[in-house]
């Protein structure tokens, strides 16, 4: 699995995830605290006006209490997917190639 993070100027981080690994709550709070460093490293302006929006599906990993707690603690903006979407998220279709 892949897990990718970008915006309009490109990507920002990404990261592989090994085969038969869970995302879990503390591997999400993982990834979420190595995110906000990239974003700082290469979105400066970004971070430094907190201009930046996460968008999070519905998964229970990304709704964990230690999560939620995180982000409130750093004032991460998020976008949350509608529950039970049968879609992609919108900006899945910027990954991909007609």
């Amino acid at each position: 699995m892949l897990i990718i993070f970008f915006d309009i100027c490109g990507l920002v981080h990404h990261e592989f995830i090994p085969t038969g690994k869970t995302v879990n709550k503390k591997h999400y709070l993982e990834f979420l605290k190595r995110l906000c460093e990239k974003i700082r490293q290469k979105r400066p302006e970004m971070w430094k006006n907190n201009s930046w929006i996460l968008h999070d599906d519905n998964a229970q990993s990304h709704r964990a209490e230690m999560v939620t707690e995180f982000k409130a603690k750093t004032a991460t903006n998020t976008i949350d997917q509608p529950p039970y979407s049968p879609d992609l998220a919108p900006c899945n279709f910027f990954c991909f190639p007609n």
